[in-house]
């Protein structure tokens, strides 16, 4: 990639990397919505719910970096028109599934895919955009398309499943994939890192099963019992996975991510925001699909409609939130975002059945438009000062952050499901459901808080401290 690129052909390199990107994130939450009827078609239990919901999401987190690192050193393009591939592959064979467990292969089989897609794509739009503005307003069109796609994935979902049938929800990424493999291929120049980054297999596996112990210990834990041998056993194979990841990463010569980077205040503050934002809004929208379905007797195309103020919210916010980056920096975005999000987790806090309209309607506009402002600035800090060479990487890590965050919020959510069986389902899922409004308006109010420190004087020091280092 280089400055050849004519202006149009940016823009249509931008749509491609946008169209695997509304098919990777949209398969984030899309499934959210057809679980019951998962459910009856396989006899599938709660704890098999969760993992075919965080199957997908897991597997894309553990292999980012590592698509990041194939990325740059065999060619952007090439991965990516890979991951597409794999990804429909994958999805063809969702819709095929008979069993549960079909179903949670079938998926790891699409985040293997989702994996070689996500990052790839936004290396190639930090090597394509020069610019800094322009890069910002092509960054807000991404953060559009994620957000937009995370909130649409219940309504198209409902939509498909009640008119065509579940199974369709995964059918219909095949012609997306089609028309997104076509476009790469007519518009996307191969483009490769100047120097070959090392891929580190050691530490991949490390943090992917850091992860992956984290999750299924939030996952099992209701039904294992949170205090039976084998949830602690999880939370400290977490923990030592973990920390076998900073041993190995500090002791390499050379590895695939320099643990000095988070020596930058921005950068480590973009990691804990997406993990932050996308653990709120994606517990807020799992429990919310399940109380417009469950509590208020909706169908699911009807669920999908009442999240639509949601949807509508994210898409306004996005593409605002990049020009606030490029006119104002990052700092009245990701202070809006946290305000935005505490304020509509605050009003569900008292989520009842005969909660109004108007009050679901403001509820979900604010979490969208906290939402909406967080994605371009989180970005933009984890990409900004980096070397282009090392673009893949910085891109990886805060997507992997990402998934990492939607699935802690879709585990502890789950977890709130799991708990009420056993009791009458309205009045215990409304009373176990209030303290993760509580814990995710808080969430909120950290958002703020940490994007003030990211913009201060001192983190723009260790910004340029980094860049120095790395120049």
């Amino acid at each position: 990639m280089n400055d050849s690129v004519t202006h149009g052909r940016r823009w249509f390199i931008l749509a491609s990397c946008c169209l695997s990107l509304l098919l990777v994130t949209m398969d984030v939450t899309i499934v959210n919505v057809i679980l019951p009827s998962i459910r009856h078609a396989f006899g599938a239990g709660i704890s098999g719910l969760q993992w075919i919901v965080d199957a997908y999401t897991l597997v894309v987190a553990a292999f980012l970096m590592l698509a990041g690192s194939v990325a740059d050193r065999i060619g952007r393009r090439r991965v990516f028109l890979t991951g597409v591939t794999t990804f429909c592959i994958g999805s063809a064979l969702c819709g095929l599934a008979a069993t549960t467990g079909q179903m949670i292969a079938a998926r790891v089989f699409q985040g293997i895919g989702g994996a070689m897609m996500n990052p790839v794509a936004l290396s190639i739009i930090a090597n394509t955009f020069l610019d800094p503005r322009e890069r910002a307003r092509a960054i807000g069109i991404w953060g559009m398309m994620s957000g937009a796609a995370l909130a649409f994935g219940p309504m198209v979902g409902g939509f498909v499943s009640d008119w065509i049938g579940w199974r369709f929800v995964f059918w219909i990424n095949l012609p997306v994939g089609v028309v997104a493999l076509l476009m790469t291929l007519r518009f996307v120049p191969e483009s490769k890192a100047s120097i070959r980054p090392p891929l580190d297999l050691p530490a991949q596996v490390l943090s992917g099963m850091s992860s992956a112990c984290l999750v299924a210990a939030l996952i099992e834990g209701p039904d294992a019992g949170w205090m039976s041998a084998w949830t602690p056993v999880l939370i400290l194979l977490s923990f030592l996975a973990f920390s076998g990841f900073i041993v190995v990463e500090v002791s390499r010569a050379n590895p695939v991510l320099d643990l000095r980077l988070f020596r930058s205040i921005p950068f480590a503050s973009a990691i804990v925001l997406a993990v932050l934002c996308f653990a709120v809004f994606s517990s807020l929208l799992f429990l919310n699909t399940i109380y417009l379905q469950d509590i208020r007797g909706l169908l699911p195309r009807q669920a999908g409609l009442r999240l639509m103020p949601l949807a509508i919210a994210v898409m306004v916010a996005a593409p605002l939130s990049g020009r606030l980056v490029a006119s104002r920096g990052a700092r009245l975005p990701l202070v809006l975002s946290g305000i935005g999000l505490a304020l509509g987790s605050l009003l569900m806090t008292g989520l009842s059945v005969r909660t109004p309209e108007w009050q679901l309607i403001l509820a979900y506009v604010l979490v969208g438009i906290g939402f909406g402002l967080c994605n371009a600035p989180i970005t933009n800090a984890a990409i900004s000062g980096m070397p282009r060479r090392r673009a893949g990487i910085a891109a990886a890590v805060a997507s992997s952050s990402r998934q990492i965050g939607a699935s802690l919020g879709v585990a502890v959510a789950g977890s709130v499901r799991s708990g009420t069986e056993s009791r009458g389902f309205t009045d215990a899922f409304l009373a176990t459901a209030h303290p993760v409004f509580w814990l995710a308006g808080t969430l909120g109010v950290a958002v703020s808080v940490c994007g003030v420190i990211a913009t201060g004087r001192r983190a723009r020091q260790s910004a340029e401290k980094v860049a120095a280092v790395f120049s």
